[in-house]
């Protein structure tokens, strides 16, 4: 199985040497990336190249994958779709409404049903694949109504107050880049598209005025490394991106969800609650739960992962089962993969 990336910072490594792990036969035969940063991850002697273009007719890879910043996602499917080759992209697809149909056009013009996966990972968690089997034996009934959030903290908010995906036009804006994985899940859930939303936001935590007042206080704040297009300080940048923001939104089936998220959250969570017309679920991806509970209070299942393989790793343990979820599929072993 031969791969090709096109990005090498830290989310494609971490993905790429787990799909490796999961895929031993996988060999990396060339990389295009103008910054790479951790490069190590797939092997130092991988073939850098100089275009997009130029590493998929030398390369001839087998599976193309697309981990560059979102602005440049686009056209980077593009020349994997045109090349008739399998493609992975990371999440988010695209960042505008008229990027969207034009991949849409494209995915119908090459095929992209069979060809195109993308990876919005917390489709594979175990969270949602034990939360699949209940709404599969309709233990909660026609789904009503939803409220689920994404708070991270401080050291993680700081980070894309500094990285590229500060701004807007670079990544698409926050709730897209960050809490895609969210809306996603939740479409799945409702087994529809938002037809209605109102959302209200803004930036309050990372401004010149709480600024912190010492060297060790500022220490949390760059914890986690930005390299391409990043500035120093997470409290005086340039970026336009939100630090807080809440959606409300009605689905075509009718249901309604209420989102929140917040990037200065020190007890960072995520959680969601369901409520359905015959029962209910909650549960929480960082503190490693989901109960389901029946109208009549009954207990129905309480699944405890925090001492299991879904807290381990990346996404709550979610990159690994996605990277064999890929691997079966690639090797012809399943049909399809999940989708929302």
């Amino acid at each position: 199985m031969r791969v090709v990336t096109t990005g090498i910072g830290l989310r494609a490594g971490h993905v790429l040497s787990t799909l490796k792990e999961a895929m031993p036969e996988v060999e990396f035969v060339g990389f295009y990336d103008p910054q790479p940063t951790y490069l190590e991850m797939i092997g130092l002697d991988t073939p850098r190249y100089d275009s997009v273009e130029t590493m998929i007719a030398e390369a001839k890879p087998d599976l193309y994958c697309v981990f560059s910043p979102n602005l440049f996602h686009l056209e980077h499917i593009r020349l994997g779709l045109e090349a008739g080759i399998q493609v992975f992209t990371e999440k988010p697809v695209v960042v505008t409404i008229d990027e969207t149909l034009e991949l849409a056009r494209l995915l119908a013009k090459h095929g992209g049903v069979n060809r195109a996966m993308v990876g919005l990972v917390l489709r594979y968690s175990q969270h949602m694949v034990d939360l699949r089997a209940a709404l599969k034996a309709g233990l909660l009934g026609q789904i009503v109504s939803l409220e689920a959030n994404e708070h991270i903290a401080p050291y993680h908010g700081a980070f894309f107050m500094r990285d590229w995906r500060r701004m807007i036009d670079l990544s698409g804006g926050f709730l897209l880049e960050k809490c895609c994985h969210d809306i996603d899940i939740y479409n799945m859930v409702t087994g529809s598209r938002p037809a209605k939303v109102a959302s209200f936001g803004g930036r309050k935590s990372y401004i010149p005025a709480n600024a912190p007042a010492s060297n060790e206080e500022a220490q949390i704040f760059h914890v986690k490394k930005s390299v391409w297009n990043s500035v120093d300080d997470a409290f005086h940048s340039d970026g336009d991106i939100i630090d807080y923001q809440t959606a409300i939104m009605q689905y075509e089936s009718g249901a309604s969800l209420a989102f929140h998220t917040n990037l200065n959250t020190p007890d960072e969570h995520r959680r969601f609650c369901i409520m359905g017309t015959h029962g209910m679920a909650e549960g929480d991806f960082v503190r490693g739960y989901l109960k389901i509970t029946a109208r009549d209070g009954t207990v129905l299942a309480n699944h405890d992962y925090t001492a299991g393989t879904a807290m381990k790793g990346a996404h709550y343990g979610a990159d690994e089962m996605m990277c064999h979820d890929i691997a079966k599929y690639l090797r012809g072993q399943s049909k399809s993969l999940p989708v929302s």
